[in-house]
């Protein structure tokens, strides 16, 4: 019988890990090990995985709208394969955000708070770009053909792109007169005063570039997740527990983020294959089985390659 016990669940689960994160696990502002970071790491990761558990409790007794009416193990798969690719996706975020942080010269200790600020504002952001992409393909049958046009243009451009168009001082300079934005830190302060003016100190700036980017990937991540399925549940839980793992993610990789530099060919494949699929939705139907395949096999070449690569 469908319920609102799944979204209550779900909501109240994200607030809890969210409040775990900032006030048990950070409670201060500190230097993350790579040690801490690992545990962590595993520690979202698996919380993910578990909650396939819920996810096929939920689906096997008609507690969730489903109206595609797909059936428990099917709804498990959806799950995994959409958290997957929001978190390869994810990856290319972690390159962009260590530029931010060097651009703005933010030191270590303030990482976490910034990109805990960061996860904020990107679940609401996500939340809106779902709905709306939902909204879209229910009122327009062939849109994911638009779509996965748009997916396959970003990937063709993702790989073209050469690293330095990533640095984000142009860019900076119009969010820097804008928001009246100083290259000085006062602290964790995201205000302070100047010369007697008031004025946004460079961890407001780099807070603000942050938003800005995740809005920016999002509009290759959402149509990226559509492809996988459109039933909201599994589209919202997804992406939110990719998105959760992200900060600790980045502590994991940010001293090794050049090592995996071969993962934006995985990201590239996964980009590929989802764009063919959201484009072919409308004639073929391929099963989620395959689609876990393939980014499982994506994502495992890019890592082996990377990883040898780095040792010679």
């Amino acid at each position: 019988m469908e319920s609102n016990l799944p979204w209550i669940i779900l909501i109240g689960h994200v607030l809890l890990l969210l409040f775990i994160d900032f006030f048990v696990l950070h409670k201060k502002n500190e230097v993350v090990t790579n040690k801490k970071a690992l545990w962590e790491t595993v520690f979202f990761v698996t919380n993910a995985l578990l909650f396939t558990g819920a996810v096929y409790y939920f689906y096997t007794n008609g507690m969730v709208a489903n109206p595609t009416e797909i059936p428990a193990t099917e709804a498990v798969f959806k799950y995994i394969s959409g958290y997957l690719i929001e978190l390869s996706l994810s990856v290319d975020n972690l390159f962009v955000i260590a530029i931010i942080f060097t651009g703005y010269n933010i030191p270590l200790k303030y990482q976490h708070k910034l990109l805990f600020l960061g996860i904020l504002g990107a679940i609401i952001f996500r939340a809106l770009l779902i709905s709306f992409g939902l909204l879209l393909i229910h009122k327009f049958h062939n849109i994911t053909i638009i779509f996965g046009l748009f997916l396959l243009y970003t990937a063709i451009t993702m790989f073209k792109k050469n690293d330095k168009e990533d640095e984000p001082s142009q860019k900076n300079k119009g969010i820097a007169k804008f928001f009246n934005i100083s290259d000085q830190l006062d602290g964790d302060k995201f205000r302070t005063t100047i010369n007697g003016k008031k004025v946004f100190t460079a961890l407001f700036g780099a807070l603000i570039t942050i938003e800005f980017t995740d809005l920016l990937f999002a509009l290759d991540s959402i149509p990226a997740i559509l492809a996988i399925t459109t039933d909201p549940y599994l589209i919202f839980s997804s992406n939110i527990f990719a998105i959760m793992g992200l900060r600790s993610l980045y502590f994991f990789l940010a001293n090794m983020l050049e090592r995996f530099h071969y993962l934006k060919y995985s990201v590239f494949a996964i980009l590929i294959f989802v764009a063919f699929k959201l484009m072919l939705a409308n004639w073929i139907k391929i099963p989620e089985w395959i689609s876990l395949t393939v980014i499982a096999i994506a994502l495992g070449i890019g890592i082996w390659v990377s990883m040898v690569r780095s040792k010679k």
